[in-house]
């Protein structure tokens, strides 16, 4: 029994330490229907419509993602800590890590989220706005997101 609660603690402990590096807080956990697996995110702008973006820090665990979706204006996506994915619709997967960043275009579907393995986070900046609200659509299976391992 304490090899078991042993180990439980070390996972959470790596778990942690993966996290620690981030410079930004992680904020609150998003309850919301858009995602597999658990999310967090810190908001960090207002919605001031002089500068037309939103931005936060969005963390993943791991195996946690959005569902497919785009941005009418498009979305920078700036990796702070750990490992995770991003694909557009009909392209590889793409494996990402801290100090890497992914410029989306205007009305790509794609998904972005957590390896198995790692917590993630990056900072998310949706562009233009004015150009209309985040478009969610399916999610994405776990034939869709396992498919990098093979």
């Amino acid at each position: 029994m304490f090899l078991i609660i042993g180990c439980a603690a070390t996972q959470q402990n790596k778990l942690s330490e993966q996290v620690s590096d981030t410079i930004f807080p992680k904020g609150e956990k998003v309850e919301s229907p858009n995602f597999t697996g658990s999310i967090w995110l810190n908001m960090m702008g207002t919605n001031n419509s002089s500068i037309n973006t939103r931005y936060g820090l969005v963390t993943f665990e791991p195996k946690s993602r959005t569902y497919w979706h785009s941005h009418p204006g498009g979305q920078l996506l700036f990796i702070t800590s750990g490992q995770g994915y991003y694909q557009a619709k009909g392209q590889q997967i793409q494996l990402l890590k801290k100090g890497d960043y992914v410029e989306i275009l205007p009305n790509m579907i794609h998904w972005h989220g957590a390896t198995p393995d790692s917590e993630f986070s990056h900072i998310a900046v949706s562009l233009n706005i004015d150009e209309g609200n985040v478009i969610w659509l399916q999610p994405v299976t776990d034939e869709e997101y396992y498919s990098v391992t093979k």
